[in-house]
Protein backbone atom coordinates (compact mmCIF):
# COMPACT_ATOMS: atom_id res chain seq x y z
CA UNK A 1 0.00 0.00 0.00
CA UNK A 2 2.75 2.23 1.10
CA UNK A 3 4.79 1.66 -2.58
CA UNK A 4 1.45 2.56 -4.23
CA UNK A 5 0.92 5.88 -2.50
CA UNK A 6 4.41 6.64 -3.27
CA UNK A 7 4.05 5.88 -6.84
CA UNK A 8 0.82 7.98 -6.88
CA UNK A 9 2.21 10.94 -4.92
CA UNK A 10 5.10 11.07 -7.73
CA UNK A 11 4.17 11.31 -10.68
CA UNK A 12 2.68 14.82 -10.97
CA UNK A 13 6.43 15.70 -9.66
CA UNK A 14 7.38 13.67 -12.66
CA UNK A 15 5.35 15.34 -15.05
CA UNK A 16 6.41 18.44 -13.92
CA UNK A 17 10.16 17.53 -15.42
CA UNK A 18 8.95 16.74 -18.56
CA UNK A 19 9.49 19.13 -21.73
CA UNK A 20 7.12 21.41 -23.25
CA UNK A 21 8.86 22.26 -25.91
CA UNK A 22 7.90 21.35 -29.43
CA UNK A 23 9.75 18.83 -31.07
CA UNK A 24 11.09 19.32 -34.68
CA UNK A 25 10.96 16.70 -37.24
CA UNK A 26 14.20 16.57 -38.51
CA UNK A 27 14.92 17.45 -41.65
CA UNK A 28 15.66 14.79 -44.25
CA UNK A 29 19.43 14.39 -45.37
CA UNK A 30 20.43 16.14 -48.23
CA UNK A 31 20.52 13.63 -51.44
CA UNK A 32 23.99 12.13 -51.78
CA UNK A 33 26.14 13.03 -55.00
CA UNK A 34 25.82 10.50 -57.60
CA UNK A 35 28.06 7.89 -58.29
CA UNK A 36 27.68 9.02 -61.96
CA UNK A 37 29.41 11.91 -61.24
CA UNK A 38 32.93 10.68 -60.99
CA UNK A 39 32.37 8.34 -64.50
CA UNK A 40 34.74 9.88 -66.67
CA UNK A 41 32.75 10.70 -69.82
CA UNK A 42 29.64 11.85 -67.83
CA UNK A 43 31.42 14.88 -66.64
CA UNK A 44 29.99 16.77 -69.67
CA UNK A 45 26.39 15.68 -68.75
CA UNK A 46 26.39 15.82 -65.10
CA UNK A 47 25.94 18.88 -62.91
CA UNK A 48 24.87 20.90 -66.82
CA UNK A 49 21.38 22.98 -66.83
CA UNK A 50 18.86 22.55 -69.73
CA UNK A 51 20.22 25.28 -71.80
CA UNK A 52 23.75 23.42 -71.53
CA UNK A 53 21.99 20.32 -72.55
CA UNK A 54 20.19 22.12 -75.78
CA UNK A 55 24.03 23.40 -76.76
CA UNK A 56 25.23 20.15 -76.74
CA UNK A 57 22.57 17.76 -78.08
CA UNK A 58 20.52 20.12 -80.03
CA UNK A 59 16.31 20.38 -78.84
CA UNK A 60 15.43 17.83 -76.64
CA UNK A 61 13.01 15.41 -78.07
CA UNK A 62 11.11 15.43 -74.75
CA UNK A 63 10.78 18.66 -71.76
CA UNK A 64 8.33 17.03 -69.13
CA UNK A 65 8.31 19.21 -66.12
CA UNK A 66 6.88 17.69 -62.66
CA UNK A 67 8.20 20.35 -60.07
CA UNK A 68 10.45 20.71 -58.92
CA UNK A 69 11.97 18.10 -61.82
CA UNK A 70 12.35 18.71 -65.43
CA UNK A 71 13.27 15.43 -67.62
CA UNK A 72 15.00 16.29 -71.40
CA UNK A 73 15.26 13.15 -73.81
CA UNK A 74 17.66 13.11 -76.22
CA UNK A 75 17.67 10.51 -79.20
CA UNK A 76 19.50 9.41 -81.53
CA UNK A 77 19.58 6.01 -84.35
CA UNK A 78 21.83 4.62 -81.51
CA UNK A 79 20.11 5.17 -78.46
CA UNK A 80 18.32 7.61 -76.30
CA UNK A 81 18.99 9.66 -73.00
CA UNK A 82 16.85 10.84 -70.42
CA UNK A 83 18.64 13.61 -68.49
CA UNK A 84 17.08 14.48 -64.80
CA UNK A 85 17.20 17.84 -63.68
CA UNK A 86 16.43 19.01 -59.77
CA UNK A 87 17.53 22.10 -58.33
CA UNK A 88 20.20 22.75 -55.84
CA UNK A 89 18.53 23.14 -52.68
CA UNK A 90 20.18 26.45 -52.66
CA UNK A 91 17.97 27.27 -55.91
CA UNK A 92 18.87 28.41 -58.84
CA UNK A 93 18.54 26.43 -62.31
CA UNK A 94 17.99 23.00 -62.21
CA UNK A 95 20.84 20.87 -62.58
CA UNK A 96 21.34 16.80 -64.25
CA UNK A 97 21.23 14.94 -61.57
CA UNK A 98 20.78 11.43 -63.24
CA UNK A 99 20.73 10.01 -66.51
CA UNK A 100 19.56 6.71 -68.39
CA UNK A 101 20.42 5.48 -71.35
CA UNK A 102 18.32 3.06 -73.86
CA UNK A 103 18.26 1.48 -77.27
CA UNK A 104 14.89 2.38 -79.01
CA UNK A 105 13.95 -1.29 -77.91
CA UNK A 106 14.41 -0.28 -74.63
CA UNK A 107 17.90 -2.03 -73.79
CA UNK A 108 20.42 -0.87 -71.85
CA UNK A 109 23.17 0.88 -73.32
CA UNK A 110 26.30 2.42 -71.50
CA UNK A 111 25.54 5.86 -71.06
CA UNK A 112 28.68 7.25 -71.98
CA UNK A 113 28.58 5.60 -75.08
CA UNK A 114 25.09 7.20 -75.28
CA UNK A 115 26.52 10.61 -74.56
CA UNK A 116 29.12 10.03 -77.37
CA UNK A 117 26.87 9.17 -80.21
CA UNK A 118 24.63 11.85 -79.03
CA UNK A 119 27.28 14.60 -79.68
CA UNK A 120 28.42 12.82 -83.03
CA UNK A 121 25.00 13.54 -84.62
Amino acid sequence: MKAKFLILFSLPALAACASTTATRSPSLPAAPASPLQSVAGLDIVMGKTAGQLIRLFGKPQLDISEPPAQKLQFASGACILDAYLYPPEDGGAGRVTHIDARRSDGAAVDRVSCVNALRQR
